[in-house]
């Protein structure tokens, strides 16, 4: 008896996500949904992103919190427009809550929009934000098997961040089992092995950002 309700959530959610992505196509900006289990770094990876590539893209973020907004406020230092939304626990960002954001924003002066969903490897990936790619976020602490037990995730995500490298050499983490298990479910999926402590593959990141804007302008 569950199944209908939640198909109609998903369907009402779809609907108003199609609308969002006529009104980003229209001022051509790239939008992009982090998602990742909480402390994964995906606040750290903005911080770097925004204040790395600030003089080549006017860049902005909405912040999904259950409760707090202390990463919009981590992210607003940097000088990018960060716009808070608390769930009220709540498990994930859906596509009127997106809506209800881009009230506080210049849409003709963004364009890269960084959507920081919930610290969630299972709810977050169901619900679209009207984003052009779903952007998967594994740090190394949280085990390799992350893919083979949360495959949505990397099934629907356009690009894997695997962060936190730099402690690689002090965790029981096999990079190329996680790896394997993420490109058996998405083959073209591109892996970014990062860490915001060395900057270890934030360049391979930065440039596939290039490349995915390029593209949204033509």
């Amino acid at each position: 008896m569950e199944i209908p309700v939640v198909r109609n959530i998903l369907e009402a959610n779809d609907k108003i996500a199609v609308n969002l992505k006529e009104l980003f196509a229209k001022h051509g900006i790239l939008v992009l949904n982090l998602i990742s289990s909480p402390g994964a770094g995906k606040t750290s990876i903005l911080e770097r992103t925004l204040t790395d590539l600030k003089d080549e893209f006017k860049m902005a973020v909405i912040e999904g919190d259950c409760q707090t907004d202390n990463d919009a406020r981590r992210v607003a230092e940097t000088g990018a427009k960060a716009v808070q939304i608390n769930t009220d626990g709540g498990c994930h960002l859906d596509s009127n809550m997106i809506t209800a954001a881009l009230a506080n924003f210049d849409m003709d002066n963004i364009d890269i929009l960084f959507i920081e969903n919930v610290g969630n490897l299972v709810c977050p990936v169901e619900f679209d934000c009207g984003e052009d790619f779903k952007i998967a976020l594994l740090s190394v602490p949280e085990g390799d098997d992350k893919p083979e037990k949360y495959p949505a995730l990397f099934e629907k995500s356009s690009a894997m961040i695997l962060n936190k490298c730099d402690l690689l050499p002090y965790v029981q983490f096999d990079v190329e089992r996680a790896k394997r298990f993420a490109t058996q479910l998405n083959k073209d999926m591109p892996v970014f092995q990062t860490s915001c402590t060395t900057s270890e593959g934030l360049d391979t990141w930065y440039e596939w950002l290039r490349t995915a804007h390029a593209a949204k302008q033509k």
